[in-house]
């Protein structure tokens, strides 16, 4: 089995799971409405576990999958990249990173920092996992849809969107192979300019020398070390922001957005639960929650 045929395997399995419930745990189901109410100020803090049960419940489910059983298994790597890698005789070997996305917060919050480096050889693809509660704000995590995209792919959308010199900067990490493996670094960070208009009209000029091609983002050694003389010589900051999915302008992505937030759940659309449940409006998010709670049990 070659490399790409085997992650056509996975993207066809994590897309045919639109259903399935991660046995993992059960919210409960509020006794009162005021109780259901409370609930929506925390749920959303589950997602960062829900999304590490949600890699290992992965894991699992492509091991269940008859084709790869024969060539080895795939096996969940945390905290390395990528969150799961297959072992075996497929060379190199396929892996998946996992992100897990809630919908109700609307945005997809899930981070994508991954250097294109990682992805040269397109062994690597990345899953995003819309999810919810089965009764939408109680119940256990059921898969609403998966979407499985070109890791390189989404790490170029990520450049070509914030890199814009002298205004914004991607960095590569540095190199530090020589170090000890937790110590390695591996993700890319935004630098906003900081600094006042006679610094910026000098920037620009620095960044005009460059040549016609000099605001097209590289990941080259050469061209790493333009974007960091540019830092040395001018005010910066760090955007604690960077890489966040929901930003980066990717196509396949965001028609993934559109047709979750606008699938049918419960009665009506996702999106339209999270207007109505986080409304400002106290009584109209009473009245849905109510609507959910007076729902008969399945």
């Amino acid at each position: 089995m070659q490399t790409r045929e085997a992650l056509r395997i996975v993207e066809r399995t994590l897309e045919g799971q639109a259903g399935h419930i991660f046995d993992v745990f059960t919210l409960a189901r509020p006794k009162t409405t005021a109780e259901a109410v409370n609930y929506l100020k925390v749920i959303s803090k589950l997602s960062p576990l829900v999304g590490n049960l949600i890699e290992i419940n992965v894991v699992t489910l492509l091991n269940e999958v008859k084709e790869f059983t024969q060539f080895g298994k795939w096996k969940r790597q945390d905290p390395d990249f990528p969150d799961a890698l297959f072992e075996g005789s497929i060379h190199p070997a396929p892996g998946i990173e996992i992100k897990a996305w809630f919908p109700l917060a609307t945005e997809i919050t899930a981070r994508f920092k991954d250097s294109q480096n990682h992805f040269r050889d397109d062994r690597t693809d990345v899953a995003l996992l819309a999810w919810l509660p089965e009764h939408v704000i109680y119940g256990r995590p059921k898969l609403i849809e998966a979407c499985v995209m070109s890791g390189m792919s989404v790490a170029q959308a990520r450049d070509n969107h914030y890199h814009n010199p002298p205004d914004y900067l991607v960095l590569e990490p540095e190199d530090t192979k020589a170090r000890t493996r937790n110590l390695q670094q591996t993700n890319t960070n935004g630098y906003i300019f900081q600094g006042p208009p006679d610094a910026y009209a000098n920037a620009v000029k620095v960044v005009e020398s460059w040549g016609p091609d000099g605001k097209t983002y590289k990941t080259t050694r050469d061209y790493q070390a333009l974007l960091r003389r540019l830092i040395a010589g001018f005010p910066y900051r760090l955007d604690t922001n960077f890489a966040k999915m929901d930003r980066i302008g990717h196509a396949e992505l965001e028609k993934f957005k559109t047709r979750v937030v606008e699938s049918n759940w419960h009665g009506q659309s996702i999106y339209a639960w999270s207007q109505s449940l986080f409304s400002a409006n106290e009584q109209l998010a009473e009245a849905a929650v109510k609507s959910l709670l007076d729902q008969s049990v399945d």
